[in-house]
This record gives C-alpha cells, sequence and structure tokens, in this order.
C-alpha cells in the first residue's frame, strides 16, 4: 500500500511510451518477481531491456523471469534478500561480471504490522521493515551505482510511498515503521541525486510514489491496477533526458509531488 492517489498532480509529460525506446539497457529490479516490481519488470522488457529480477523467494523469481522469455524478451533472475549486505554483494559482483546496468529499480518492500504505532512496536518489528525498505534501497545503490556513476549514465527509480510523505499522509501516525523507512528512502532519493549532479552527470535519481495498488501488500480492493501503478517508473526509466531534465523528486503519475 502506498497511500492515496493524488488525481490534482499536474501531468508534465502525457507522450506514450516508445516499443524499443530500451534497447541495449540492462534493467535491475529488486522486488521484481511479484506486485507493481514485476509490473515494472514485464514493462521495461516491453520496451526493449534486459531484465534482471531479484527477488527473495526462488519460486517467484523463477516464475516471473520464465515468464518474460517466454513471451520474447530478455531475461534473468537472481535470489537475493537485498538486506543482506553479504547477498547483495555476491549478487552484485555476478550481476556486475556480466552485465552492465544502466537502469535500477528499488521496488522490494514490505508492510509493517497494523497495530505498529510508535510505543506498540518491537524492535524485531522496527528492524524487518526498516531492513527491507530502507537499508535495501540503500544496499542496491551502493552495489550498482558506481557504474552508472563512472560511465555517467543511468536512471535509479526508488519506489517509496505517499505515506512517507512529510508533507501529506506521512504526517498522520500510526504504521511507524513503514511511514519512516519511505521517509528515509525519500531523503536518500534526494541526497544522492544532489551527490550526483541531479541529472548533470548523466546519472537520474528519482522516487515515485504509485498510489494505492492492487498487490499482496494493496489487497484486491485497490483502486489501482499493479501496472497504472508501475507506469511511471517506465516513464522515468525510458524519457528523453538532458542536463535541464528535472530530477532528483519524488513523483506520482508522472508530475512532481512535495515530499
Amino acid at each position: 500500500m502506498s497511500g492515496e492517489h493524488n488525481p490534482g498532480a499536474m501531468v508534465v509529460d502525457d507522450a506514450p511510451l516508445l516499443a524499443g525506446s530500451l534497447t541495449n539497457q540492462v534493467a535491475v529490479v529488486t522486488g521484481g518477481s511479484r506486485g507493481i516490481g514485476f509490473a515494472a519488470a514485464l514493462g521495461l522488457a516491453k520496451l526493449g531491456a534486459n531484465v534482471l529480477i531479484i527477488g527473495q523467494n526462488a519460486a517467484n523469481v523463477s516464475k516471473a523471469s520464465e515468464e518474460l522469455k517466454s513471451n520474447g524478451f530478455q531475461s534473468e533472475g537472481f535470489v537475493c534478500d537485498v538486506s543482506d549486505s553479504e547477498q547483495i554483494d555476491q549478487v552484485g559482483s555476478q550481476i556486475l561480471s556480466k552485465f552492465t546496468p544502466t537502469i535500477l529499480i528499488n521496488s522490494a518492500g514490505v508492510m509493517s504490522e497494523k497495530t505498529a504505532k510508535t510505543l506498540k512496536t518491537s524492535i524485531t518489528e522496527w528492524n524487518r521493515v526498516i531492513s527491507i525498505n530502507l537499508t535495501g534501497v540503500f544496499n542496491s545503490i551502493r552495489v550498482f551505482a558506481p557504474i552508472m556513476v563512472e560511465n555517467r549514465s543511468g536512471r535509479i527509480i526508488n519506489v517509496t510511498a505517499c505515506l512517507g510523505r512529510m508533507s501529506g499522509p506521512g504526517t498522520n501516525g500510526g504504521l511507524a515503521p513503514y511511514r519512516i523507512s519511505k521517509a528515509g528512502v525519500n531523503a536518500l532519493t534526494k541526497n544522492f541525486a544532489a551527490e550526483t549532479g541531479n541529472g548533470k552527470r548523466g546519472v537520474f535519481v528519482d522516487a515515485i510514489c504509485p498510489a494505492h495498488c492492487q498487490t499482496d501488500m494493496g489487497g484486491p480492493d485497490a483502486p489501482r491496477t499493479a501496472e497504472q501503478g508501475a507506469e511511471t517508473i517506465l516513464w522515468l526509466a525510458s524519457r528523453e533526458v538532458n542536463e535541464s531534465t528535472q530530477t532528483g523528486f519524488l513523483w506520482e503519475d508522472r508530475a512532481i509531488v512535495p515530499w
């Protein structure tokens, strides 16, 4: 679940996604075996990218990668807990020995317990959510961003949540580990975007709020499909860019929204 949709946001670019626009690109998608992550992986593959799916569940990772390949797309799957620095280092070494990633989608995430108000959250629950939702994003950036910085070419897109926005639903209380982990992802995004020159050195770093989508986390009654939630990811990954392109922001439906 990612919070409420923002229907008042102004779309800044309604151009259609172009098939083949990501030909010869390599995309790493964490949490890519299901939900918004898989919708993003499939969409990237349709745009021509070679999609490398990272997930914790071996069966789900294999199924997702095979589904892409059965439809004629390039894909490989890697089993990894992104919160575990040793595991992501090992998988990163495997990937970087064969590929040069140009796109990183950080979509791996978990929801906190519904009773997780600050004073009712155990340290075990706190560590579980923060380690996957925030440390996992840091680990993936730490492993896959250096080659993008070196080559002055890359897109890093972090899937966050409206519940992490300090200007909106993120200030309502409850779900403390989840909200705070996503606020941390927002801060990490903005900080790393500044460190990499806000696009002026070829690396574009952004966060997206997919809104409340029909996933294992969001439930079957959510108002949006996973494909709708992934659309802005695909747009950010494939849009034409230059030194004046807006980056280092939080996006929803192709529009910048307040942190």
